[in-house]
């Protein structure tokens, strides 16, 4: 399955040449995967307070064509891969107005406790861990 975010670059967001700085992409990304959760019925919130982290610890992202100002920007993510000790979210960025892919990354996180303990999410949140698997690609 794949969630669709959408929003409109904000002036803060870009660089002395007008184009969006490399920084901003994480934080798009961030926003994909919250979006993507909270389609499935989840929300971060929800998860930290069961005592289950999702922290990052690999990130990548390829840059094909620059963002500007004022651009539409639509972020596909989806889950690359989904195991007991981790998850992968894959993310396509693009300009609304012609579909130009504008960045590809990844986010790559450990499931942990509260103590960021590596835990199997599938016995911890067999009910989380359930949802995400049927929107796995």
């Amino acid at each position: 399955m794949e969630m669709e975010s959408r929003f409109m670059v904000r002036y803060a967001e870009t660089d002395q040449m007008g184009i969006v700085h490399h920084s901003n992409y994480a934080i798009w990304f961030e926003v994909g995967r919250t979006e993507f959760l909270k389609h499935l019925g989840l929300s971060y919130k929800e998860i930290e307070k069961r005592g289950i982290l999702l922290p990052l610890y690999e990130m990548n992202c390829k840059f094909k064509s620059p963002a500007h100002y004022e651009d539409e920007i639509i972020i596909k993510t989806k889950i690359k891969l989904l195991s007991k000790v981790r998850a992968i979210f894959s993310y396509e960025v693009a300009n609304g107005m012609d579909g130009k892919i504008l960045a590809t990354g990844e986010t790559m996180h450990g499931w942990t406790d509260i103590r960021l303990k590596p835990i199997n999410a599938q016995a911890v949140a067999p009910e989380i861990y359930s949802l995400l698997s049927k929107s796995e690609m």
